[in-house]
């Protein structure tokens, strides 16, 4: 039996049609195949090893959904069995009524299905004849395949469970209840029709537009009105009244800039739809007919009336002033010079004190106080192979700290060095570790880092001859130099 089914599949040649839906709702089905048992004498599904037991059948079922519908099933035919464990043989009518699920939907080609229900078996042969020949199918079940052959006929495969309340139509009541499958075939027929599908007045069969909306007015042909002959329905259209272009939904556009005439500002000359479609000549984001300054230039940011941005009012145009966000003068790029020395607050250093250009802006520091933090950096002691700063050094870097705060444009290089003696890397990281420590004091009393340098440079730069006492002292120091 399978290799009937399987052959009956590959030979069957299919067309797209539409399935039974709301429009044929009903359908009557006429069926043929062979019967099978399973029970206590053996179990027969599925095998050819038994003689045939044919049936015929017919099927009526009525649609519910795109994807359900109720099936009454009705069969008649014999059913029977031959081995060692015994033989029995009678006919067999079922009728069920069962329900069914589609697992394609109704525009399918090939319909998968499955369904369950229940109903009632007739015996016409009963070895107990004390008992009724009448049991019940508890449940029904199976699945099958529904194939489109035209808008009205289907073929369909299907195979039938019958479950049996009982167990003694073959003569032995031993085990489980007896079980009945019918492989099935043949060819079901859709009818029925609905004489308005859309609800619009005009009957299918001369409805040129069957899938019109509910409630849309619609011409003698079924289809909706199109006022403006524009090829756009009413009911679809932003401008039903006058004729114009489906990818503005109707509606007319004179300068062809892709705006309906309706949103237009300018619907007389070609423009920007960012703009209502209005032109923007120096492309400045703000239309033609709102510019105050419709010559501005690309590279300047403009306000609402189209004119560049001055943020601090100073007559320069931000992106042509230095400092934008605060009044200056042309001359110096549109920033102020708060210290009136001729260097703008942005360039100068010491802001708030006239200085000189070659100090960024900053005052000079006086050939005193020069001289001052030379003889600071000549008494600037450590303890004997250490960083640590000596107790006198305190005070004249306090002095140091003094002069710096006084020009506070000024930086500082600390450079430090060592005699000969010892190793070459331990006089290079002791000399390093020693201008750290004046960086930290200077750092620890008000000065900023960032015009701190310390640098060690270990026995590297001699000023004296190391093999005598003197030379090594002279080139055990701490050199300051201040820079800007």
């Amino acid at each position: 039996m399978k290799k009937i089914l399987l052959v009956s599949l590959i030979l069957l040649e299919v067309n797209f049609i539409s399935a039974q839906t709301a429009d044929k709702m009903w359908n009557i089905g006429l069926h043929g195949g062979a019967s099978q048992y399973s029970g206590d004498l053996g179990k027969d599904f599925y095998r050819t090893d038994q003689p045939f037991y044919g049936f015929g059948g017919v099927s009526v079922s009525r649609y519910i959904g795109s994807h359900f519908d109720l099936n009454l099933l009705l069969t008649k035919g014999d059913i029977g069995h031959s081995s060692e464990e015994g033989y029995f043989f009678s006919g067999l009518s079922t009728g069920t009524l069962n329900f069914r699920f589609n697992i394609t939907g109704t525009d399918a080609v090939v319909r998968p299905y499955l369904f369950v229900g229940g109903g009632v078996l007739m015996f016409s042969v009963n070895p107990t004849s004390d008992k009724s020949k009448i049991d019940y199918a508890t449940p029904s079940a199976g699945g099958g395949l529904n194939f489109r052959i035209s808008e009205s006929v289907m073929f369909q495969i299907q195979e039938t469970f019958f479950f049996s309340s009982g167990d003694d139509k073959d003569g032995v009541n031993i085990n489980s209840n007896d079980v009945f499958l019918e492989h099935s075939a043949g060819f079901t027929f859709n009818f029925g029709n609905k004489k308005d599908a859309d609800g619009d007045g005009v009957a299918d069969r001369k409805d040129k537009c069957i899938e019109t909306p509910k409630g849309v007015m619609v011409d003698v042909n079924g289809c909706p009105i199109d006022k403006d002959g524009d090829g756009i329905a009413d009911y679809l259209d932003a401008c039903p009244a006058d004729k114009g272009l489906a990818s503005l939904k109707g509606c007319p556009d004179r300068d062809a800039d892709g705006l309906a005439d309706k949103d237009d500002e300018c619907p007389d000359t070609k423009g920007e739809t960012t703009l209502k479609g209005c032109p923007d000549t120096d492309l400045d984001g703000v239309a033609d007919i709102h510019d105050k300054c419709a010559d501005t230039k690309p590279k300047y940011k403009v306000d609402i009336t189209g004119c560049p941005l001055d943020n601090d009012n100073d007559g320069v145009i931000n992106e042509d002033d230095d400092c934008p966000d605060s009044s200056g003068t042309p001359a110096m790029g549109g920033c102020p010079d708060s210290d009136g020395d001729g260097i703008s607050d942005n360039k100068d250093r010491c802001p708030d004190s006239a200085g000189v250009i070659a100090n960024k802006g900053c005052p000079e520091i006086t050939k005193e106080d020069v001289k001052k933090i030379t003889q600071i950096a000549s008494k600037i002691f450590f303890e004997t192979n250490s960083d640590k700063l000596k107790i006198a050094s305190l005070t004249q870097l306090d002095e140091l700290v003094i002069i710096l705060k006084r020009y506070e444009g000024a930086n500082l290089i600390i450079e430090g060095h060592t005699d000969s003696q010892g190793k070459d890397e331990y006089n290079l990281n002791l000399s390093q570790r020693r201008t750290e420590s004046v960086k930290k004091y200077l750092m620890a009393n008000g000065i900023f880092e960032s015009r701190l340098t310390a640098i060690g440079f270990g026995e590297s730069k001699p000023i004296a001859d190391n093999s005598t006492s003197t030379g090594r002292a002279k080139n055990r120091r701490v050199e300051l130099k201040t820079e800007y």
